[in-house]
């Protein structure tokens, strides 16, 4: 023996074992040969676990590994392999030590193979072995380090080995299920060492590959009397659905097998378990549960298991003895109350799919609902808190929201409006009787003197409903919403019957002024919601648009006064905008008597004014309702009179929607915005691009398509009430654009035309006197074209005539001015030269006689005084003044021959007239200097 291996001597006398001593060891194994011999390999292995008893060196695992290998392929022919067997395997429970640091990174190959190959060796027909491979895996998750290590080793990283066995252990351990299912104790094992496994994402993905998910829960419903089979499996799918893709996992376990064992294990729970464990079991399965309703293709009704899980909400409830629930007794208890709101999630959940619509309304689930829409008397109800009772009541009554319109019938039958409506009733008894009442003629018929209850705004549903009722007024109103959005009659007869306009316009106010103190989003939602109903409601209705009109058109106009700066901040108010705009058109367009007021109030004015902002999801809806408006005359009055910023008018804001909105479409224009495409000029880039495809004549084209899909045709629309001709506060290149909306009509009927001739051409040749028709259109519309470009030209040169006119006027005048200037300066220049070159006066005094001389008739008048116009000792050197003394004739010579004519009368009385009112000034001024001379 020795001299056939000469190392083992040495092997048995070292204490420390090197890998050449490992891979004579291996060699060893390998070889065969008598009784002794398997004796010396038994206890040759036992050495080796001595050895290394304190954990493995990263470098030696993998020999270990072979080691392994060659230990399980003995174990079918001697048991006594298996003892040995699992002691190398424990090694592997124990920390890897590393010599350098580098070792993690330089073995990890071999590292992450050996561990794997753990999993291979599930198939060693042993349950020890099974066993203590589950033991090692476990123990990756120890982070106890060893008690003793080898000279110049130290332990690996506590999560190196967990990153290692993410390679093949997972799906080895998966796959090994099959050879557990009988074996209870083993199957727990593998279950445990899954269970730990499972907490990585990578393995999980691996588990699924491998089916996982519906391998355990088919085991869930095993005899299992330690209830670890349960707690273990569910543990593992909880790992699955969390860290993998959730419709992959709920696709595995949607056969009717699957789902079947689930509702068998969580019925066991529901009627035999007692301890606190169980109940958060039950629920964990519940939450299962949930995901799997979700599915579709998940077999809840089939199996009975969606009928068990109806039948438990609703008992309480309803209170009807059913068999599925016999022997289970609330306990009022934080688990059962979780349970219920699951439960209610799950019908929520069930009223998606159709095919569970009978069942709901078979399993009594309208009337269990509408047990929870009623005010609270009491602090709590059925041994429920206050704060618990009012989070089921809130999640009830927002599943209500998703059930009612599948049971319309049960809604109605149950009088589900009435008790909706008296409970909106009482959440504003509250805020009606703090002094905030919301009309004259309200009128709240429950007692609020002695209601004190206030929300406790805990749960989800309780959102922004912390001291007050707005949670549940929130929800009651999200399911009138749901029903109403059917644009069931019924249902909208039942509403207005009980005067629903009225009341919904009373909190519409309540919650209009809630928010001017505290923006929220539920408030917001609150209106939006409302605004909607009463668009179902009066739609249609002339009566009902009138009795709307009366209070409903003052609860409208605040929120055409919304700042357009609200409406990007994220809060819901651009949704409340539309519902409102929505809510004019559906409840006051169509009734003259509403029209007249809203106009009366300058609603055209707010909706114009909202157009302004050019909100692009607002300008359609808009237009599209001063389009509707328009049918009434008063409207078109409003548009001419409105002014914007800058003065700008309605005509000068459409025709910028207009350029702005082909700008988008990528219509071609020029600089000026004239039409460059006489053909096709209102082709948009798209329609360019898109081919002749040939459609029934049911269906409508791309051209009579594009009508709704943009604003042009509705802009078009109100120019032709407001007319093209005489409109104020346009610019040339408003008139220009102006001349391709007023051919519109003309355009837009040749492109329906130019659509039908492609058309025909792609399939058939028309006969000649059809071609000679399209022809004779198609030259209609491009003569139409070119003659509004024609007329664009015309617009143009004109403004550049007047441009040129403007031009040499301004021009005239800056000349006109230079040359007074020039007059005044050289008046100035003469007038200095007088007063400093007294010959220069002289000269200027001889021109200035000479003037006057010449200005003299030539033939004097007979017998007349000859006057002169010198002044006597004059010692200025400047003209005289502007008043001048004239002499009267004397009257002994009657006057001069002037003095019998009107002229001469005139001229004396003229002068007569200046000469009292100097004297009279000049005794004004006397009187005044008197008085300050007194003072």
């Amino acid at each position: 023996m020795v001299w056939l291996y000469p190392s083992l001597s040495k092997f048995m006398l070292d204490t420390q074992l090197r890998s050449e001593d490992l891979n004579h060891i291996i060699t060893l194994l390998k070889g065969s040969g008598s009784k002794d011999l398997e004796k010396e390999k038994l206890k040759t292995l036992k050495k080796v676990v001595k050895n290394f008893e304190n954990g493995l060196p990263i470098k030696n695992v993998a020999q270990i590994t072979e080691i392994l290998n060659l230990c399980a392929e003995k174990v079918d022919e001697q048991e006594a392999f298996i003892e040995p067997l699992c002691e190398l395997i424990k090694l592997f429970g124990l920390p890897f030590q590393k010599k350098k640091s580098s070792d993690e990174v330089n073995y990890s190959a071999e590292i992450a193979q050996s561990i794997a190959q753990l999993g291979y060796l599930m198939r060693v027909p042993s349950s020890q072995v099974k066993i203590q491979i589950c033991k090692s895996i476990v123990n990756f998750y120890n982070t106890e380090l060893p008690g003793k290590l080898f000279p110049g080793h130290q332990p690996t990283n506590a999560n190196y080995k967990i990153q290692m066995a993410e390679g093949g252990l997972v799906e080895a351990l998966v796959l090994s299920l099959p050879l557990v299912e009988n074996q209870l104790t083993e199957k727990l094992w593998v279950l445990k060492a899954l269970q730990h496994l499972s907490t990585s994402g990578v393995n999980c993905e691996q588990m699924v590959k491998t089916q996982a998910a519906s391998r355990l829960c088919l085991y869930l419903n095993g005899a299992d009397p330690s209830g670890q089979l349960v707690f273990r499996s569910s543990d593992i799918l909880w790992n699955l659905l969390e860290s993998t893709s959730k419709e992959e996992v709920t696709n595995q376990l949607r056969s009717l097998e699957c789902v079947h064992a689930l509702k068998e294990v969580f019925a066991a729970l529901l009627t035999c378990g007692f301890r606190h464990c169980d109940y958060q079991l039950r629920n964990d399965l519940l939450v299962i549960a949930t995901l799997l309703a979700k599915n579709p293709a998940v077999h809840m009704i089939e199996s009975g298991f969606a009928k068990l899980l109806i039948v438990l909400a609703t008992f309480t409830e309803v209170k009807l003895p059913n068999p599925f629930v016999k022997g289970f007794k609330l306990t009022y208890s934080y688990e059962d109350f979780e349970m219920k709101k699951l439960l209610l999630n799950i019908i929520g959940i069930l009223s998606e799919d159709p095919s569970a619509a009978q069942l709901l309304s078979e399993n009594h689930v309208m009337p269990a609902l509408l047990y929870y829409v009623k005010k609270n008397e009491k602090p709590g109800f059925h041994g429920w808190s206050a704060s618990q009772y009012e989070e089921l009541q809130l999640h009830a009554i927002a599943v209500l929201a998703s059930v009612a319109p599948v049971l319309v019938d049960k809604y109605l039958s149950c009088r589900a409006n009435t008790l909706l409506l008296v409970f909106l009733e009482w959440c504003l008894g509250q805020a009606y009787y703090s002094g905030h009442r919301l009309s004259a003629k309200a009128s709240i018929p429950c007692d609020c003197s002695t209601d004190h209850f206030y929300g406790q705004g805990n749960s989800f549903h309780g959102t922004d409903g912390r001291g007050s009722k707005l949670a549940q007024m929130r929800y009651s109103i999200r399911v009138l919403r749901s029903v109403v959005a059917l644009y069931d009659d019924a249902v909208s007869t039942d509403l207005y019957d009980q005067g629903a306009i009225s009341q919904l316009l009373d909190i519409l106010k309540y919650a209009a002024d809630k928010s001017k103190e505290k923006e929220g989003t539920v408030l917001l939602e609150i209106q939006a919601d409302i605004l909607f109903i009463l668009s179902v409601l009066c739609e249609n209705d002339v009566h009902r648009k009138e009795l709307f009109s009366c209070e409903g058109i003052d609860r409208l106009i605040p929120f055409f006064k919304m700042d357009p700066r609200k409406l990007c901040i994220g809060l819901g108010y651009n949704c409340l905008l539309l519902s409102a705009l929505d809510c004019l058109w559906s409840c006051v367009i169509g009734c003259s008597v509403a029209e007249d007021c809203f106009i009366e109030k300058q609603g055209i004015f707010l909706l114009l004014d909202l157009l302004a902002s050019k909100e692009q999801n607002l300008c359609n809806i808009i237009l599209g309702i001063l389009v509707e408006f328009s049918d009434n005359p008063k409207t078109t009055l409003h548009m001419r009179v409105w002014r914007g910023k800058r003065d700008q008018t309605a005509a000068n804001l459409l025709i910028q929607l207009w350029r702005q909105e082909e700008l988008d479409l990528g219509v071609k224009r020029d600089q000026y915005g004239k039409i460059i495409d006489t053909k096709r000029p209102l082709a948009t880039s798209f329609q360019k691009q898109q081919k002749v495809i040939p459609v029934p004549a049911s269906c409508p084209s791309f051209a009579i398509m594009e009508i709704s899909e943009n604003i042009r045709a509705k802009i078009y629309s109100l120019f032709c009430k407001l007319g093209f001709e005489n409109l104020p506060g346009l610019s040339t290149k408003d008139f220009v654009t102006l001349a391709i909306i007023q051919h519109y009509l003309d355009f837009k009927i040749g492109e329906v035309w130019s659509e039908i001739r492609k058309e025909l051409k792609e399939e058939f040749r028309p006969v000649t006197p059809d071609m000679t028709i399209l022809k004779f259109t198609s030259e209609a519309s491009e003569t139409t074209g070119e003659r509004v470009a024609v007329l664009q030209n015309e617009i143009l040169q004109r403004q550049h005539h007047d441009e040129i006119q403007e031009e040499k006027k301004t021009y005239k005048e800056i000349k006109d001015a230079h040359i007074q200037k020039e007059a005044i300066k050289e008046s100035w220049e003469n007038f200095l030269t007088r007063t400093s070159n007294y010959e220069a006066l002289k000269k200027a005094k001889r021109l200035q006689e000479t003037l006057i001389e010449n200005s003299r008739l030539k033939a004097k008048i007979q017998n007349g005084p000859d006057y002169t116009t010198d002044i006597k000792n004059l010692h200025i050197t400047v003209g005289p003044g502007r008043f001048v003394t004239v002499q009267r004739a004397p009257p002994q010579h009657g006057g001069g021959p002037l003095a019998d004519t009107d002229h001469a009368r005139r001229k004396s009385s003229l002068c007569k007239g200046a000469l009292k009112k100097i004297k009279r000034d000049k005794t004004l001024d006397s009187v005044k200097k008197k008085s300050v001379s007194i003072e």
